[in-house]
Order: C-alpha cells, then sequence, then structure tokens
C-alpha cells in the first residue's frame, strides 16, 4: 500500500469563531491527522485570533493563522496567501463553518492520484439544530442524526468510492467546501483569481484551469463526509462578473492567471 501524501488542511474564515471551534474540533477527532492546519483569515476581529491561540495550547499538529485586513471579501487573496505557506505536497481544502467525519482526511489522502484533483459533497446542517449544536459542541452524525438534510450523503461505504473514475470537465457538483489537490498543480496555474470579486466562483474557476492544464477530476462519493453548518445566503451582487471570467477561463482554456498566489511565493 502506498503512503499517504503529506498535507496541509487549508480552511477560510470570516468573523464566525463559533463554527470555526466546532471545525477545529473535528480536526481533532481526525483518524489521520494532516501535517498542519492553517486558518486563512479574511479579515476576523480578534475573538477568531484568540479562539485560535486557545486552540494552538494543545493542538495535536501545527496550527498557522493566516490574517489580512479586512477590505470586504477577499477570499481568493487569503487562500493564496495561505496556501503560499503551506509545507506540504497535498492541499485539502475546506471551507470554515464545515464539520469533518472522523475519517475525512484519511479519505481524501486514501483517493489521492497524481494528476487528478478531488470533490466531495456535504450534508446540510439546519437552521433549527444551530443553538443546541453550538451549546453542546457536537462534532459527530450519522443517518438518523436530527436536523439535517441529505441524509444520503452520510454514508461511509469506502469500497463503492473506488468505482468513480476521472473526469475531463468541471462537475456542476463541485464545491470548494469538501475539495483537495496537489500544491504543485495549484501553482501551476498560479493559484486563485484575485481579479475575482465579492462571493462565488472563484474555486471553480482556479479548479477549470487545472483541467484546463490536463488534471482531471474525481468525484468524491461514500467517502469525505462534512457537514456544513447553515448560515444565510452570502451577497451574491458581483456573481454576474465572475461568472464572465470564468467563462472566458472555459472558452479559452486559460492555464495561468495575472494576479494569483504568485505575488506570495
Amino acid at each position: 500500500m502506498q503512503p499517504f501524501p503529506t498535507s496541509t488542511l487549508v480552511t477560510p474564515t470570516y468573523n464566525w469563531p463559533q463554527a470555526l471551534e466546532l471545525l477545529l474540533l473535528s480536526v481533532k477527532n481526525q483518524s489521520v491527522l494532516p501535517n498542519e492546519v492553517i486558518v486563512a483569515d479574511d479579515g476576523s476581529r480578534e475573538d477568531t485570533k484568540a479562539l485560535i491561540e486557545e486552540f494552538k495550547k494543545d493542538f495535536p499538529i501545527p496550527l498557522i493563522h493566516i490574517w489580512h485586513e479586512d477590505l470586504k471579501n477577499r477570499k481568493p487573496a487569503i487562500m493564496n496567501k495561505a496556501i503560499a505557506k503551506a509545507q506540504y505536497d497535498y492541499i485539502i481544502e475546506i471551507d470554515g463553518d464545515i464539520i469533518m467525519h472522523k475519517d475525512f482526511v484519511k479519505d481524501h489522502l486514501r483517493l489521492s492520484q497524481l494528476n487528478a484533483f478531488l470533490y466531495g459533497s456535504r450534508v446540510n446542517i439546519q437552521e433549527s439544530l444551530l443553538p443546541k449544536l453550538f451549546k453542546t459542541k457536537q462534532t459527530k452524525f450519522h443517518f438518523f442524526s436530527k436536523g439535517i438534510k441529505k441524509r444520503g450523503r452520510t454514508l461511509r461505504i469506502p469500497f463503492l468510492s473506488n468505482l468513480y473514475k476521472e473526469e475531463d470537465k468541471r462537475s456542476s457538483k463541485l464545491r470548494g467546501c469538501n475539495m483537495s489537490f496537489w500544491r504543485s498543480d495549484f501553482i501551476k496555474v498560479n493559484g486563485f483569481n484575485e481579479n475575482l470579486v465579492g462571493w462565488g466562483i472563484d474555486d471553480s474557476e482556479m479548479i477549470q484551469r487545472l483541467l484546463n492544464i490536463g488534471v482531471k477530476g474525481k468525484r468524491l462519493k461514500f467517502s469525505g463526509l462534512a457537514y456544513h453548518i447553515y448560515h444565510k445566503e452570502q451577497d451574491k451582487s458581483h456573481i454576474e462578473i465572475n461568472e464572465l471570467i470564468e467563462k472566458e477561463t472555459t472558452n479559452k482554456k486559460v492555464t495561468y492567471i495575472e494576479k494569483g498566489v504568485d505575488q506570495y511565493l
């Protein structure tokens, strides 16, 4: 059996320490730990920094906090800064409002392969569960758990996940809240596009460039289980501009963007 690659878990966050706390607790529960965790902080207040400092006291691996000033949504920039600082070969990306199943990291590493990226789905934690969720600090769920939607996605059946083949096209199922890729591939396409503004499209536009250089996608099904904490819809006022950039990336087979991770390497 091939050894797992070395890995960095990267998560963006912005002013929601209650959700980040549950995410970090779920890191501590992992059956296979990443080599480090980087929190890519898009300008949160001091309470987020205080939470991370508290976790550092007994965290089982290095916990790194990368912060920049709050100038509205600059997720592509803070993610580029974080991945530029990553010390390890394989990047596992999750959102700051995700609670991971205990085998989440193990599944991403187990199914990783050269010249490919992975993408998974998520179970939705409903709004009605939030008071109890944050009070009890719940990090474990199953098919019959209360307060969740998309229950079929709670099923972990590793041998079935091996049946999914590589794809040449970007799937509509792709979500940045649950994906992984090689850091070297990310650098080849110059990371996230900082010309994208506001919420949305940054993950799928970067993935399209990976596809344009011949890196294939592979769906994580029945593995890499993630639970997404409910929040209100993001501001989507810039989405049309971002979609035009993504369309150009696809149609012109763009492989490298001008304003990306190379600024921080």
